[in-house]
């Protein structure tokens, strides 16, 4: 196949899954190596971006999905009049970057973290659809665990959970300082 029928058929196959889709998929659909179509589709992704086009294809692990360019967003609005948009509270964040940072991880352990109740939280925050059910632990009573999904990757641009920031120990250190200071605090009232 030529290239403009190949780079046709990827768009094809994204454009209608919707959802990504996995590198050794759209390979064996289109006959050709996983290299060889990454390269076709990293062709691809540079010639939208060159074009500026309103789409773009985004990597996410080893999977690639079509979506639309943060610049296209408020013309899209203006279409859906009242888009779905939910509020990310301190209170959610601190409970994703949990998840994101220990996943596998149950409620529990969640709880003990944060030293508060997290169900809500968690429940929002699989709702949102950046939390998922990833299986059970093999412990008495079998608590669910959970872990970020590829919409938790998509929202904070990220290819990978590797490229989550990395808290050095000096920082880590000064965190649990203040922890324990807001403890003694609430001991001491």
């Amino acid at each position: 196949m030529e290239i403009d029928k190949l780079q046709g058929a990827v768009e094809a196959i994204l454009f209608t899954m919707g959802d990504s889709v996995e590198l050794g998929k759209i390979a064996a659909a289109i006959g050709h190596d996983e290299e060889t179509t990454r390269k076709l589709i990293h062709n691809m992704m540079d010639r939208y971006e060159e074009e500026d086009r309103g789409i773009r294809i985004i990597e996410l692990e080893d999977a690639f999905q079509f979506c639309t360019k943060k610049e296209m967003y408020e013309y899209l609005i203006r279409v859906a009049k009242q888009p779905r948009r939910y509020a990310l509270t301190d209170v959610l964040l601190e409970t994703l970057s949990i998840v994101a940072y220990r996943q596998p991880v149950t409620k529990l352990e969640i709880e003990k973290i944060r030293g508060v109740k997290s169900d809500h939280a968690v429940n929002k925050l699989v709702e949102y659809g950046l939390v998922e059910e990833t299986g059970r632990l093999d412990a008495p009573g079998r608590p669910l665990l959970f872990g970020t999904t590829e919409e938790f990757l998509r929202r904070f641009s990220l290819q990978s959970l590797d490229e989550l920031p990395v808290l050095d120990q000096e920082q880590i250190q000064h965190f649990k300082e203040e922890a324990e200071d807001e403890a003694q605090m609430t001991l001491d009232i």
